[in-house]
Formats: structure tokens, sequence, C-alpha cells
């Protein structure tokens, strides 16, 4: 598991570095202004000690003291110069990198963010919502940590290697491989330690998203945690995942600590094997007190650099392991797309047909076997039938929430696998079962369904859903912020909004699932005039389970085991000896009413 984990991260690293890299090329600029004055910096910075060196060169040598003062004085003023210049330069560079970063992180978290919201309605039915926020967030962190990491600890490493070397080589060419071997043994032993360490990182990172999603869940589901006497159980389910997630953590900082050690234990040897060769060469007369001081500074300098490589090296694959489930969805193709080159949706009159449509779950269930059906322009269907038989995934195919199995769904004579997705929504008004707000404001809310509506509209559209009263005696009336998912509100308010909403967007075709299944009886009656009105001039699909909210419809289809089994009016079904209608009438009629 832990191989399959690696292998997997390997592939996807470079599909994360290779979008982020694709949204660095949008600012070059500040990009090459950062790197050029860190370069310059970081040269800077490893050039000073060669002051250092001539000054306690002057100090140890014979010469007269006014001379080594004066010779001293110019020295400090070059070196305040030097410290200048890189203060100067280190400002600038921290000013292009906080432009740089933030615009891509911006950039990124938007293109997450649209390419998130492409994704299918099964898919987000499928994931934790939670989850979901949570890659958002870590692919954008992960940027700042990788570009962080990659400016602030590896670009001064390489710089200061390069130049330290070059330098040591002027003095003595061992010296300066001396310190090359050192570094590179380091840097070998850390990027080893990483690759093996990223292997439980990655099971950290799962036990870490398992654990949030838990969470999430819980906390939506918070009722029926409290109603069905769950309290116990989720806790208990909770601190087993968090144990779990403990473990995995406590192991991955244990194998740092481990390495920290063994690196520390490395470090003193190898220190004082550079400092004795440099020993053996001042008795050789090679080098001077000076390039003692110098040495001394280099080691410190490059110790310090390569100490915090192997925290860098796990820092930054700890990062695009964070990424890596971003990437994932961002690399996965949507389920349903635009055909290339997909045309606008026209409808003139709202005539939809279905025309030998199968739909299966999964390629194991059949939904929808061979349907035929075609609905006339201004035409109201009622679409009833047994739990299981079909009737919401009929709405879902004509909303194409789904793609077909087989066939084809015309809308005015236009197959919608054809025309644009947005096209599609724009030309159809759906008022669910169970409508789930934004936590945003009533007149945002209802708003939704015509972004540019004034308020004179929104409340026009409210007063005929109803709604209208309700609000207005609200404390803050349609800024009334609802809470999530409208939590605020009653489930026949929320309805009543959703219904708002629909009547406002004015699309020629209606979808109505359960519309008014949430309203007591005098609201229904309110509703039910404001959809008569609503319903003029438009093609209308209606599903419902109560049978007396259909009874004027222009025709009812009966569908069974994705078939359908029967089709007429009210009065032509409900009298119809042995049908299926007529029996779940009875059901209604008798069992219920009585």
């Amino acid at each position: 598991m832990v191989n399959s984990l690696f292998l997997s991260m390997k592939t996807n690293t470079k599909k994360t570095l290779s979008i982020y890299w694709q949204h660095c090329k949008n600012y070059k600029t500040s990009g090459w202004l950062m790197f050029v004055t860190l370069v310059i910096v970081q040269v800077i910075d490893n050039v000073t000690p060669l002051f250092y060196k001539k000054i306690f060169n002057l100090l140890a040598s014979n010469d007269p003291k006014e001379l080594v003062i004066t010779a001293t004085t110019y020295l400090l003023v070059g070196l305040l110069i030097a410290y200048l210049s890189q203060w100067f330069l280190r400002r600038i560079s921290a000013f292009a990198a906080n432009h740089f970063e933030s615009k891509i992180m911006t950039d990124l978290g938007n293109h997450c963010y649209s390419y998130l919201l492409k994704n299918s309605f099964s898919y987000f039915n499928n994931n934790f919502v939670g989850s979901m926020v949570k890659r958002v967030k870590w692919f954008t962190g992960a940027f700042e940590a990788i570009a962080d990491r990659l400016l602030w600890d590896l670009l001064p490493l390489v710089v200061s290697v390069v130049v330290i070397t070059i330098v040591l080589g002027t003095i003595n060419i061992w010296l300066a491989i001396g310190m090359l071997v050192w570094v590179a043994v380091f840097l070998a032993i850390n990027w080893a330690f990483a690759n093996f360490k990223i292997k439980y990182d990655l099971l950290r990172n799962e036990a870490e998203t398992e654990n949030s999603g838990r969470l999430a869940d819980t906390i939506t589901n918070n009722a029926n945690v409290k109603l069905f006497n769950g309290y116990k159980r989720e806790v208990e389910g909770f601190a087993d995942s968090s144990e779990v997630l403990r473990l995995r953590r406590k192991w991955s900082w244990d194998l740092g600590s481990y390495f920290d050690a063994a690196q520390g234990f490395l470090a003193i040897f190898l220190e004082i094997a550079i400092f004795y060769f440099a020993i053996k060469l001042w008795q050789k007369g090679v080098v001077t007190i000076g390039d003692f001081v110098l040495i001394q500074a280099y080691i410190i300098n490059i110790l310090n650099r390569i100490w915090g490589f192997g925290n860098v090296i796990r820092k930054v694959y700890e990062s695009l392991s964070d990424a890596e489930e971003m990437t994932v969805i961002l690399d996965t193709p949507h389920e349903i797309v635009d055909v290339p080159n997909a045309k606008e949706l026209k409808v003139k009159e709202g005539k939809i047909e279905f025309k030998d449509v199968v739909f299966n779950y999964h390629e194991t269930r059949t939904v929808l076997d061979h349907l035929n059906l075609t609905i006339n322009a201004g035409e109201t269907i009622a679409v009833i039938g047994p739990s299981g038989a079909g009737k919401t995934t009929i709405i879902k195919l004509l909303l194409r929430m789904h793609d077909l199995t087989a066939g084809q769904i015309f809308i005015s004579g236009q197959d919608i696998s054809k025309v644009t997705q947005e096209s599609l929504w724009q030309n159809v008004s759906l008022v669910p079962q169970d409508p789930i707000l934004f936590h945003r404001t009533l007149m945002e809310n209802i708003r939704y369904g015509k972004s540019k509506a004034s308020d004179k509209e929104v409340i026009e559209a409210s007063k005929k859903a109803h709604c209208h009263e309700f609000i207005t005696h609200l404390e803050k009336g349609y800024d009334t912020l609802v809470g999530e998912r409208g939590i605020k509100l009653s489930g026949g308010e929320r309805q009543r909004v959703a219904i708002a909403r629909a009547i406002l967007r004015n699309a020629p075709i209606l979808v109505l699932d359960e519309a008014t299944s949430s309203l007591d009886s005098e609201s229904e009656h309110y509703i039910q005039e404001a959809l008569a009105e609503l319903m003029k001039n438009k093609t209308v699909v209606v599903v419902a389970h109560r049978l007396s909210t259909i009874k004027h419809a222009d025709r009812i289809i009966v569908v069974k085991d994705g078939k359908i089994v029967e089709e007429g009016t009210h009065d032509d079904l409900a009298n119809k000896k042995g049908g299926l209608y007529k029996k779940l009438w009875h059901f209604q009629a008798g069992g219920f009413v009585k």
C-alpha cells in the first residue's frame, strides 16, 4: 500500500509542479526580479566574509598601526556598502515575492474553484464537502510552502555552495574539494531519507483526509446524531479515527527526530575533520589567520544551510503530498462536458422528446429501459410511479445531471447532449423537493434565479410565491441571512423561496420535483395558485407522490421498472380496470385520506 501510494505520488508530483509552473509563467517580471535579486543577495552574503579575512590578516600583521587602521577603515566602508546593498536588494526580493506568490495563490484558488464546480452532480454526491474545501486550501497553501522553500532555502544553498567552492578553490583546491564532498554527502543522505519518509507522510495525509471527512459529515448531520442517539458512537468513531491519525503523525515526526540525531552526530565529525585539515594547511603556511576566520564562517554558513536541507526537502515533499489530492481532481476529466463547438440551446416552443432512452447506474442496474416519451410544447405532464421506478432519473437526465447510456433527448428539436450545459439550464427552472439555499440574504437567494433582476422584480416574485408575507415579518426582511443550506428557515419557507426563484427565472420549461411536499394545506393552496399562473404557456414536468396535486395535469405518465406502463388523464387512469395508477390512487385516497 505504501509503495503504491509513493508511485502515485511521483506521478502526481510532475502534474502538480506542471500546474504551478503554468501559473508562474503568467508573472515573469516579478518572478525574474525576485530570482535575480535573491541570487545577488546570496553572492554578497558569501563575499562579505572575505572582508573579515582581510581585516583579521591586517590585525595579525606587523604593519604600522596607522596603515592597518587606514586599510581596515576602507574595508569597513566596503563592508557597509555591501551590507546596505544586500539590505536594499533583500527588500526588493521580498516585495517581489509577495506580489508573485499572492497573485499565483489567488489564481490557483480560482482555478481549483472553477474546475471543482464543473464536476457532475454525482461527483458532489460522492465526496465530503469538508474534504473538497480542504483540498483547495491545501493546494494553494502547498504552492506557498514550496515556493518559500525554493526561494529562501534551496536557492541560497545552491548559490552559497557555488560561491564558497570558488573562493576556497582560490586558497587551496583540496580545501574546496573537501567542502564539496562534505556538502555532497549531506545532500545525498538528506535526499535519501526524504524519499524514504515521504511514504509515511502520504499515509498520514490519508488519515487526515479521512478524519476531516468524518468531522464534516458528522457536523452536517448533527441533527441525526442527536435524534438517533448517535453521540457516543460518533465520539468513539472520531476518537478511533483520530488515534490512527495520531499514530501515523507521531511515526512521521519520530522519523524526523531520528534523522536529526544522526545528522547532528555526523555534522560534528565532518566539521572537525575539515577544521583539522585547515590547521594542517596553516602549519604548512598555505592558509592565514584570516583564512581560518573565512573557513569557519563558511562552515557555519554551509552547516546551517545543509542542516535545514533535510527539513526543506521533507517540507517540499509534504507540501506536494498535500497538493496531490487536488491534483488528482484537476487531472480527472469532468464526467459531463460540452461537445466541441456545442451550440446554444434555443427554445421556441419547449417540446421535449425522449427517444429510446436507456440509463444504467454503474453499468449494472438498468433504471430506464428504452423509454420513449414526447411532451408537447405548453403541455403539463405528471410523472408518477413506485419508489425506484425512475421518475427522478427522468428529471436528472433532462437536466443532464447524467449522460445517457443510450438514446437521445431533444428540446425544440435539439439534442441536449450537443448544446452547452449552461444554455440548457438557462431554459429550465427547477423547484426541487428539498431546496438548498446559500448562506446569504433572502434577496440574494431569490435573485439567484435572475442575477440582474431589480429589487422590485424580486419582491414581485416573492409575492406570487407567497413568501413575501413571512419575509416582511423578519427583523431584517429581505436582508436576513438564511444560514448554511437555509437552515434558519422552515422546510415550507425554503420551498416558497425556491418557487419565488423559479418564478423570477421564468424559463420556458418548468420542472417541479415534489414542489409542494413541505407545505401545509393553506400554504399549498396559495402556492398552487402561483404555480398555475407560472405554468401558463410553459412546458411543465411534475414529479409527484401525492396524486392529489397532479389531478389536473394534461397527461399523467405512470412509470414502473424504467418503462412507461400507463398514460392518460386522471379520470382515464383512475377508472382503468387493474391499472397501477388506479391502485395507487385508491391506496392514497382510501388509506391516507380516511
